[in-house]
């Protein structure tokens, strides 16, 4: 594909004002396909600022990117100018460290966690990689939300390892870093039958909020209530207090807030809801709120004046 020299000079152009930038599918906290969040969640570790571009909204840049680079894929990561590569190879220089290099960054921290695993998980695990054959060892991968992931693969030597109790247990750079203190126990009581990891890093979950508790609070200026509906249906009913929102300025503003603020997410019924308080836990925020039942509930036991719909 030929490129049309107009296309090319505006990404010339955003390639020479901003020294990272990454070509993607969606926005950052948004990503509209999995290889563009994994290339976030690699830039995020490595904590560097950056810019993108949402190519879905700007078909022509997604097609002479491509052209561009003659690289047929997206996600893009250019470098002062230079194309990098796709997720997988950034990935791959973040585990090896080449990316904090070409980024100017300090090398990360290799060292592995401390964890515990007790006599009845090891002995689960030892039969499972057992089982497996040779070359196995355990991966536990920890995602910024501190969710883990136990699974058997390869053995790699160049792999961030701790061996413990004749287990072999294996980390990514990133959930090295968040494993520190893990403990993971194997279990079979009222919680079911099976291991359970237990992660002192990870920030407190979400807490459930009644929409009068909700009220008081706001009242009383305890916690900032934030709106997670578009317009348009704040529009149609939205409560009398002061609340924050979701829109683009208001988005920044809150993201940027001490860790411990108190934060109360309402939308219609509570979903929506708890998948916005679930991206601020993501970020590390630590006293976070789903308001139940929503701006319904709000109407119903609050304040009869705003509308239901």
């Amino acid at each position: 594909m030929s490129l049309d020299p107009a296309l090319r000079s505006r990404i010339e152009s955003l390639l020479g004002e901003n020294r990272v930038v990454l070509f993607m599918k969606g926005e950052p906290t948004a990503p509209q396909c999995g290889f563009s969040a994994k290339a976030v969640r690699a830039l995020d570790d490595v904590g560097v600022d950056y810019a993108h571009v949402d190519v879905l909204s700007d078909p022509e840049i997604r097609e002479g990117i491509k052209a561009y680079g003659q690289w047929p894929t997206i996600p893009q990561l250019y470098i002062e100018g230079d194309l990098v590569g796709g997720s997988d190879i950034i990935e791959q220089m973040v585990q090896s460290g080449e990316l904090y290099s070409a980024l100017g960054q300090p090398a990360p921290d290799r060292t592995p966690p401390s964890i515990t695993v007790t006599p009845a998980a090891a002995s689960m695990l030892r039969d499972a990689v057992d089982n497996a054959g040779d070359g196995y060892a355990v991966l536990i991968g920890i995602d910024p939300r501190f969710n883990a992931k136990l699974q058997l693969g390869p053995v790699d030597a160049n792999a961030i390892a701790v061996e413990t109790d004749g287990l072999r247990v294996q980390f990514d750079l990133a959930s090295a870093r968040r494993a520190n203190g893990l403990r993971i126990d194997w279990v079979d009581d009222e919680r079911g039958r099976g291991l359970v990891v237990d992660n002192p890093n990870a920030p407190p979950k979400v807490k459930p909020l009644s929409v009068n508790e909700a009220a008081a609070r706001v009242a009383a200026g305890t916690v900032t209530l934030i709106d997670v509906r578009p317009a348009e249906e704040r529009m149609v009913a939205s409560v009398a207090s002061a609340f924050a929102t979701l829109d683009d300025e208001s988005l920044a503003g809150l993201e940027a807030l001490p860790k411990d603020a108190p934060l109360a997410f309402l939308c219609h019924h509570g979903r929506r809801s708890a998948q916005a308080a679930e991206h601020f836990r993501g970020l590390g925020f630590t006293e976070l709120y789903n308001v139940e039942g929503g701006i319904d509930a709000w109407s119903q036991q609050v304040d009869p004046s705003v509308p239901r719909y």
